[in-house]
């Protein structure tokens, strides 16, 4: 079993989906968790249900002093952060080249990647001051078998892999460890969002947002003497 005890984990896009399963899994594993994303009700809830060492913050990602206020908090709250999940993500059903906006566009870099840039940016000076880090982005299985989710997704996605490898190479000397898990087809509400409605039959092979939560769990939990760059997990039966 993991044991995240004394841990502070701060969930970015736990209102829903991979973010809220992974939230509750670490704090299972023994983890102070706080919870950001844009839906305050989701966030009230889901820190009731965990009870004590759960703290809700709302926060919007595409705003840098949102995120600088959400680290702040964590920090007065817990007086450290050992681990950042980068779980937000969005896509739209309007995502062929054909349909896709460049205002749709700016929108799915806000939050898919440039929001990860200010959450990782934001936190990294703690970290720093402490020796230690670990950060975890949610990325997507289409990086490495590019699909139909849509060119501005699959950008976004790509992108996460430049910002935790980029910024692994720069932060190493102060023990900041990054690591990017790539899900393949998830039940969760983005899955909702296509334009054509998955059968099924094929949704009924997907994973679950607790397969997910595992994944980041197993990374959370390992030493600072180790790092998995990357983990691809993805749905046997597909």
């Amino acid at each position: 079993m993991a044991d995240l005890s004394g841990q502070v984990v701060v969930v970015v896009g736990s209102s829903s989906g991979m973010g809220r399963a992974a939230a509750r899994a670490c704090a299972g594993a023994g983890a102070k968790v706080v919870l950001a994303a844009r839906s305050a009700g989701e966030l009230e809830a889901l820190a009731a249900e965990i009870g004590d060492g759960a703290l809700a913050c709302p926060t919007d990602v595409t705003d840098p002093a949102r995120v600088e206020s959400l680290v702040d908090t964590a920090l007065d709250a817990f007086g450290r952060i050992d681990v950042l999940l980068y779980a937000t993500g969005t896509n739209i059903p309007e995502r062929s080249l054909q349909v896709l906006s460049r205002e749709t566009w700016n929108d799915m870099i806000a939050t898919n990647l440039t929001g990860a840039f200010h959450c990782t940016q934001a936190v990294l000076p703690a970290m720093r001051a402490r020796g230690s880090g670990l950060i975890i982005y949610l990325s997507s299985g289409c990086v490495q078998k590019p699909d139909v989710s849509g060119v501005a997704y699959q950008a976004t996605k790509c992108g996460l892999s430049g910002l935790a490898h980029g910024t692994f190479e720069e932060e190493r000397e102060n023990g900041i460890r990054t690591t990017v898990i790539f899900p393949g087809l998830c039940d969760t509400p983005l899955v909702l969002r296509r334009p054509t409605p998955t059968p099924p039959e094929v949704m009924a092979k997907a994973l679950q947002p607790e397969d997910v939560a595992d994944a980041c769990l197993y990374v959370a939990a390992t030493p600072g003497r180790a790092r998995v760059p990357e983990l691809v997990l993805l749905p046997a039966g597909l």
